[in-house]
């Protein structure tokens, strides 16, 4: 299986792609983001591509892959509505839908998070624009979609938030994971990532994936 990565800088980002250079079955990953992970692997390749609303200029390196996990996203905290709209739902739609046209038998992942509004209008401001982005994304004419919505990540194997404040969290809960991971809402950065990829190799019988079901997988 050939994978494309977006948001590999990411805590997500970080355990998908240590977890496709683990995978046997992986035999090569793509990473694309606006900053070098800064890694060397005999099956990954880089691209550094600072406009994501516009990969016109590298299209041509984004065809024959068989699935994308798509990692990349902010924190809404501190931000108007708009502009978390347009990185949150606008980023990801360009890139869905340009994959769409490179590669129609992709299978995309798409990385939510527990509360995501499917109604889209829910009284949440990022919930509901989560629930915009999952339900277009479910439109598009891919072998498979699937939305991953973990509730709590507990990183594992060094992955890193690159949120200052979750990092800090993170650090002081730590002697707390062996309680927190039995916790339904609760998964880790490595399951995320192997359910991910296992998705994406074999399918799902759900669309919209849980903790629970992600723990599961």
């Amino acid at each position: 299986m050939n994978v494309l990565l977006f948001g590999a800088t990411g805590m997500v980002g970080q355990a998908v792609l240590r977890e496709c250079l683990l995978d046997p079955e992986v035999q090569s990953v793509l990473s694309v983001g606006r900053s070098a992970i800064g890694r060397q692997h005999a099956k990954l390749k880089e691209i550094t591509h600072a406009n994501l609303m516009d990969l016109t200029a590298i299209e041509h390196r984004l065809t024959d892959y068989d699935a994308c996990i798509f990692c990349l996203g902010v924190s809404s905290a501190g931000m108007s509505e708009e502009k978390y709209r347009s990185i949150t739902y606008g980023i990801t739609m360009h890139v869905a839908g340009t994959l769409a046209k490179l590669n129609p038998q992709l299978t995309f992942l798409y990385v939510t998070g527990m509360g995501t509004d499917s109604t889209e209008h829910g009284s949440s401001m990022w919930a509901r624009v989560k629930g915009k982005t999952e339900n277009d994304l479910l439109k598009l004419p891919f072998k498979g979609a699937y939305m991953f919505r973990p509730g709590a990540i507990l990183p594992k194997h060094g992955v890193k938030s690159k949120t200052k404040l979750y990092h800090f969290f993170y650090v002081v809960l730590k002697p707390f994971y062996p309680l927190m991971e039995r916790m339904k809402t609760v998964t880790t950065s490595d399951s995320l990532a192997r359910a991910m990829i296992k998705v994406a190799k074999h399918g799902y019988s759900k669309e919209i994936i849980d903790s629970a079901e992600i723990n599961r997988i």
